[in-house]
């Protein structure tokens, strides 16, 4: 039995990149703004988590804590958008590439799920790290 070697090209993907400069900026900046409307119109999670910033943070800037203090407690709030910005993407990504039932599918939706309980147990964690 022989072995044959193959060798398989892979395009260099700089070509699509685009622009450079500030025009890849500002190109940048449209992508994410496009991105938070998105998570924001398609996903109850990210609107609830908005809604828990809009709480919490106007809270941390009213205690009588110390700037580190404030900053983590702003922090950690702000990790839980991210988390959920990165949970639903892995999800669409998911479900563009197929919408069967999947054990890795579903593996990867459930990773993304874990991903934001712990963010939100850390905030409790944190929150009454600081407060108590």
């Amino acid at each position: 039995m022989k072995l044959e070697v193959v060798t398989v090209e892979i395009p260099d993907a700089s070509g699509l990149k685009g622009r450079t400069g500030l025009r890849r900026i500002l190109q940048a900046a449209g992508y994410s703004q496009a991105g938070l409307l998105a998570a924001f119109k398609g996903e109850a999670a990210f609107r609830q988590l908005v809604l828990l910033n809009l709480l919490l943070i106007p809270i941390a800037f009213m205690l009588d804590v110390s700037k580190v203090e404030r900053a983590v407690l702003i922090g950690v709030c702000l990790l839980a958008l991210i988390v959920e910005l990165l949970n639903s993407a892995i999800e669409a990504t998911v479900d563009r590439i197929s919408l069967d039932l999947h054990p890795l599918s579903k593996q990867a939706k459930d990773m993304g799920s874990a991903a934001q309980f712990v963010v939100l147990t850390m905030i409790a964690i944190v929150w009454a790290m600081i407060l108590l």
